[in-house]
């Protein structure tokens, strides 16, 4: 400061100064004041400065999380459109449809004639048991025999027969008779009314309908009963079967690219290399890919003929409809009259897992397939390529010889 003092006047008060009041002219300021003015000056910028900066840290601080949520869905997008991504997509939209339709089509089912059902089993066994009891004899078949025998001896044992046993026999056949058309006649009044006791949505049939839903199979046998389950099963399938062909391309391609590699594995171990030939492109044919599809579905006409006593041929049935998306839904396993049943349900879970890896081989197949069929277009249109160009080369070759022969002709 006494060095500015000492060769100029200050302006003002905020280090700003003016040029020298001496009357000597030319006279310029020592180093130390430039340096001063200079230090003053910058410390006023960064004053400025920190105070701009201080008043963009909270629109920078506020934007922050907001690029890492879009960082997170960059990679979230980019991790679905994989084929991994497109699985576990697939999977999880099969899931969530479970839940809906279980918690919408649950409100559906008729709870009071289902309790009916219950109450006229329940009845009417007591009645069938209070018959019995009213009527102790023995079993029907022994009770002929015996009425054969006593009323075909002599004349003498007649005053001996069983007389009290015929009649209560009688009474017994045609009370329970009576006891089982009535309830007959229940049971076909409260199916009239809808009831249905394969019309049980739990979460393995839920599923089940999911699946059948985006893979356009439609079993029919479980359908949605309310207007909200129609209504969400035309949305569910407008958004699944898009993501379905989806997962078909992506999971047929990185299957057809594990298969190729173990075939090439398998070819190369079983043959002998030669050095003289080149190397030639090795194609997955179509027979292996036709043997994998007959062994899974023989595979599981075996465990599906175990579980529901199938013979072997509606067992393969239900595994080729299923697998080309036929689903004619007059075998479906897991289905019975005791459809709460956790065998019946394990039964439903392993198959939607059959189904949906069936699907993702029928997938593998089908480009390996294409890829083979695109092989021999090529390989064919090759050889039509050189077929016709022989064939060019051989009519021109005709053609030149031909009007040899007759300029030789004229000529002569």
């Amino acid at each position: 400061t006494r060095v500015a003092k000492q060769h100029g006047h200050p302006s003002s008060s905020t280090g700003q100064y003016s040029a020298p009041s001496s009357s000597r002219p030319g006279r310029v300021l020592p180093i130390t004041a430039l340096l001063i003015i200079v230090a003053v000056e910058t410390r006023r910028c960064t004053g400025t400065t920190g105070a701009a900066r201080a008043a963009v840290a909270p629109s920078t601080a506020s934007e922050a999380p907001r690029e890492q949520v879009k960082d997170c869905c960059r990679k979230l997008v980019a991790f679905m459109c994989t084929q991994v991504g497109v699985g576990a997509m697939v999977f999880g939209y099969t899931l969530v449809g479970a839940v809906i339709f279980m918690h919408i089509d649950e409100k559906g089912q008729n709870i009071q004639q289902e309790a009916a059902m219950n109450e006229t089993r329940s009845d009417y066994s007591v009645k069938l048991y209070g018959a019995a009891v009213r009527n102790n004899i023995l079993d029907r078949t022994v009770l002929s025999l015996l009425c054969t025998f006593f009323l075909t001896i002599p004349n003498i044992f007649i005053s001996k027969r069983p007389r009290r046993l015929i009649p209560s026999a009688k009474g017994f056949f045609r009370e329970t008779d009576d006891v089982l058309k009535r309830y007959q006649i229940e049971v076909v009044n409260i199916y009239r009314k809808g009831y249905d006791p394969q019309d049980k949505w739990t979460f393995p049939t839920a599923l089940m309908f999911s699946l059948s839903i985006i893979t356009m199979i439609g079993y029919g046998n479980m359908v949605p009963r309310t207007p909200y389950g129609r209504l969400a099963t035309v949305i569910y399938a407008l958004f699944g079967i898009p993501l379905y062909i989806l997962y078909f391309l992506n999971v047929g391609d990185a299957l057809a690219g594990v298969f190729r590699w173990v075939y090439h594995w398998i070819y190369e171990c079983s043959t002998e290399p030669n050095g003289d030939e080149p190397p030639k492109k090795i194609i997955v044919p179509s027979t292996a890919c036709l043997w994998v599809l007959v062994a899974y579905v023989l595979t599981g006409a075996i465990m599906f003929g175990a579980w529901e006593r199938w013979n072997f041929l509606d067992s393969v049935y239900f595994c080729v409809t299923s697998l080309c998306k036929l689903g004619f839904g007059d075998l479906v396993p897991g289905v019975s009259v005791d459809a709460s049943n956790h065998a019946n349900q394990t039964k439903l879970v392993i198959n939607f897992v059959y189904i949906a890896f069936g699907l993702a081989l029928v997938a593998m197949c089908y480009n390996l397939m294409r890829e083979e069929i695109r092989e021999k277009v090529k390989e064919l249109r090759e050889d039509t390529a050189q077929c016709l160009e022989d064939t060019r080369v051989r009519l021109v070759a005709c053609y030149n010889r031909c009007r040899g022969v007759e300029d030789v002709e004229v000529y002569q």
